[in-house]
C-alpha cells in the first residue's frame, strides 16, 4: 500500500510525471506541471482530474473555441477526437488516466 500526498509531488519538467498504477491496458499517473500542453486530439478517452492547484482547460468544438476552470473536484473527460490543451494557472497536480502509450 502506498500513500501520495500530491501537492507535495514536484517534476523536474512541466508535465512530468509519476506512474500510479497499471490497470490493465490504462495508467494512471500523477503530473505536476506549471506549463501549459499544446493543443492535442487523444487517441483514446483520456479522464484529467487535478488535485492542487487550478487548470484551464481549452477545448475546440463545431462552435468553437472554449475554457473551462478546473480546481479539485472538478474533472474532465476528454474523449477520442476532443482537440484540447491545459494552461495550468501556477503550479498544478493533475492525475491522469488513460489508455496505455496513448499519445
Amino acid at each position: 500500500m502506498r500513500f501520495i500526498e500530491a501537492a507535495e509531488f514536484e517534476a523536474p519538467e512541466a508535465w512530468g510525471s509519476q506512474l500510479l498504477a497499471s490497470l490493465d491496458s490504462a495508467t494512471v499517473r500523477l503530473h505536476w506541471t506549471d506549463n501549459e500542453y499544446i493543443w492535442h486530439v487523444n487517441d483514446g478517452v483520456e479522464v484529467f482530474i487535478v488535485v492542487d492547484g487550478a487548470v484551464d482547460m481549452h477545448y475546440r468544438d463545431t462552435t468553437g473555441e472554449h475554457v473551462q476552470r478546473l480546481t479539485p473536484g472538478v474533472m474532465c473527460v476528454a474523449e477520442i477526437g476532443d482537440e484540447h490543451k491545459a494552461a495550468p494557472i501556477g503550479a498544478a497536480r493533475i492525475v491522469v488516466i488513460e489508455r496505455e502509450g496513448s499519445i
